[in-house]
């Protein structure tokens, strides 16, 4: 049976006419042409469209995550596309390796004609940014002004819409917070983990205390280090403690979904956790891949114009590594592993939650 629909041609499905007419090198208006000029649009083109592809996965995970009660199907939705996202982002990364191909000489024969438009300006990616949840009291400022400042009206609407919106690290922490699995049929993770997290260390302190091939000097650096690692447990298991540590910005994660996140990183290898879990190490991922993108943004400047001021008007290279090391948006994520202890040490779950996290059935 023929299908009921017209063929299709591949140039004009992909409007490849309009796709291919829209490099336009400033250098030719102007009769000076710059052999380089078009790699370094088409890379940025590039960029974008990625960019757009990377906006499109959010909003179906957002989508998803928007709903009071978020299933397993979902999840795993959400899981791929996450997955999609960190694939898109080992190419943005592997990007620069082309534009490197092109050298100091070769991109000064075309900046002064770009000024002053600049990547600072690319209001996609700062969409994405705020999508993942980068608050806007880590933004790094430049000169002083807001991210929104330097590009076109239309655009400044478009950005502040989509802060104003619910950013997935939101919609996460509304996950993290629901999941029941912390104070259930008379189990109290916090207390178990408590003990155990006691019992650890007292037996870190006395291995150090007692280690005969440490100098006093090794022995005083490493407990103050141990001490420093103490007041950090001390902070995880007092609320209060927490909730000051939001109140100055060191953390962002309610202090519930704080503790959902790190039981779901201690029991992995429950059945009914694979997915959090993979899901949480996905949300790691994407914020990683962004800070090395940044990174080698930041080198890659670095070396194509040295210390000069950037044709946006930025510091150039000195702006994106401040951006590499603070726009961070899944940092209280990265100090899961801060809390976690060994497998041998972990308390047991009572049976019928063990039943629970291992998709127990009976048959009738």
């Amino acid at each position: 049976m023929q299908k009921p629909y017209p063929p299709v041609y591949y140039a004009d499905y992909l409007q490849l006419d309009k796709l291919l007419s829209c490099q336009n090198p400033k250098s030719d208006e102007y009769g000076k042409h710059a052999h380089d000029e078009m790699l370094f649009i088409i890379v940025h083109q590039a960029y974008e469209l990625w960019f757009k592809q990377i906006i499109h996965e959010l909003s179906s995970a957002l989508n998803l995550f928007s709903k009071e009660k978020t299933d397993e199907k979902d999840l795993g939705t959400a899981v791929a596309r996450l997955r999609r996202i960190t694939a898109i982002q080992k190419v943005l990364i592997e990007q620069l390796n082309i534009i490197e191909t092109m050298t100091p000489l070769d991109f000064l024969d075309f900046r002064d004609y770009l000024i002053p438009a600049s990547g600072f300006q690319s209001f996609q990616f700062r969409i994405v940014e705020n999508m993942l949840g980068l608050s806007i009291d880590n933004r790094v400022k430049l000169d002083n002004k807001n991210y929104y400042s330097l590009v076109s009206d239309e655009h400044q609407k478009l950005l502040l819409d989509s802060q104003n919106n619910l950013s997935l690290h939101q919609a996460v922490d509304k996950w993290l917070s629901r999941i029941p699995f912390l104070d259930i049929g008379g189990y109290d993770f916090l207390l178990e983990y408590a003990n155990a997290v006691t019992r650890m260390i007292g037996n870190e302190r006395d291995i150090i205390i007692n280690n005969p091939s440490l100098s006093d000097e090794k022995r005083n650096r490493q407990l103050d280090e141990f001490e420093n690692t103490k007041k950090k447990f001390e902070a995880l298991l007092d609320e209060n403690k927490h909730n000051e540590l939001v109140a100055s910005g060191n953390r962002r994660f309610s202090y519930r979904s704080t503790l959902a996140a790190l039981f779901i990183n201690l029991y992995r290898d429950e059945p009914i956790l694979h997915l959090p879990y993979r899901f949480l190490t996905y949300l790691v991922d994407v914020d990683e891949n962004f800070t090395t993108w940044r990174y080698k943004h930041a080198l890659m400047v670095q070396r194509m114009i040295g210390s000069k001021v950037g044709t946006g008007g930025s510091s150039g290279h000195h702006y994106l590594m401040q951006t590499a090391e603070k726009h961070k948006v899944f940092s209280d994520l990265l100090e899961i592993p801060t809390f976690l202890i060994p497998r041998s040490e972990l308390p047991d779950l009572p049976d019928d939650l063990r039943s629970r996290l291992a998709f127990s059935y009976e048959l009738k």
